[in-house]
């Protein structure tokens, strides 16, 4: 039996963007940024990101404290187990990709926006809006984790802001409503794969991500990899001082797919642990996905509210939506 195989990455399959110049609002350099930026979510729909503005310290600790957690005791894990705000820890089996024939090979812990119990959107039934689900047994995760969320989302907003510029749009138009984003961020970890499980195996399944725009840190293990246009799947190697971006499936929606969400999966050929750090960007929940048609266009999706269509892929995803009582 082998592993599911990706040819290497060639420099013109993926682009690294320096994004510098969108800390500065005032810059000039920021349309061609954007332009650059609009090219890959045109074409590919991944690229890498330098210079996001998030230290790379900050990552370190957030990656130190997930290695505690996951290598902790399964019982201990289970204590944060995941939510109905789908906040929490996650093992292996509970998540599987739509169309997959086997859950994926991988634990995570997700958290999002940290707001109280009593917050007015909570209280008017917002499912994705509340506290985060904390292991008692690690209490420096909450602050940690909480600053990393926080740094990745304004990342996020500034790519949005870029693109709706490359658009032509308003610069605000797809982050107009990001006061309680529903952002997702989430720790994931990988064990190592035995060849022997076969080819159609993976760490996570062939899928595309639910949302606007997912920002990833990956350590030095890889395998990561992504479908080309072309069909073949190809190897994103960890580039030092990177994150990686794709387009998810709401914002190739808002574009009227002008943007490419485009299919990808993990492979963990490595023999060893593999960690990764993702932040799933997205506006608030009652954000009203509009098309954005050019004209003499007509739109190729019905207008749909952000949470509802989270919530819904959620729900053919993970195990524990049919569970009572969390």
């Amino acid at each position: 039996m082998a592993y599911a195989t990706a040819k290497q990455i060639a420099a013109s399959d993926i682009p690294v963007v320096d994004v510098a110049p969108l800390a500065d609002r005032g810059s000039e350099g920021v349309a061609a940024v954007a332009a650059e930026l609009r090219r890959a979510a045109e074409t590919v729909g991944f690229f890498y990101i330098r210079n996001h503005g998030i230290p790379q310290e900050q990552i370190d600790r957030v990656l130190a404290l997930a290695r505690t957690f996951f290598l902790s005791p399964m019982e201990q894990k289970q204590l944060a187990r995941i939510n109905a705000r789908h906040r929490g820890f996650l093992s292996v089996g509970q998540a599987k990709m739509p169309g997959e024939p086997h859950p994926d090979l991988k634990e995570s812990f997700v958290w999002g926006l940290e707001v109280p119990e009593d917050d007015q959107d909570a209280l008017a039934g917002n499912p994705m809006i509340g506290p985060n689900n904390w292991p008692a047994f690690l209490p420096a995760m909450a602050d940690c984790f909480n600053a990393y969320y926080t740094a990745a989302n304004e990342c996020g907003r500034r790519l949005l802001q870029a693109f709706a510029v490359s658009l032509d749009l308003e610069p605000d138009h797809f982050v107009r409503s990001f006061e309680k984003p529903i952002s997702r961020a989430s720790v994931v970890y990988y064990p190592p794969q035995p060849p022997d499980l076969g080819i159609d195996r993976f760490g996570v399944g062939p899928h595309t991500d639910y949302g606007c725009l997912t920002l990833v840190h990956q350590d030095s293990v890889g395998g990561l990899q992504v479908r080309g246009r072309d069909g073949d799947w190809i190897g994103a190697r960890p580039i030092e001082g990177t994150l990686v971006v794709n387009v998810g499936d709401l914002l190739a929606r808002w574009t009227n797919d002008r943007f490419a969400s485009t299919p990808h999966r993990v492979v963990n050929t490595s023999g060893r642990e593999r960690f990764s750090l993702a932040v799933f960007v997205d506006p608030d929940w009652a954000t009203l996905i509009e098309p954005v048609v050019p004209p003499g266009g007509s739109p190729h999706y019905a207008s749909v509210r952000c949470g509802d269509y989270i919530q819904g892929r959620y729900d053919q995803s993970f195990a524990y939506r049919g569970r009572e009582g969390d």
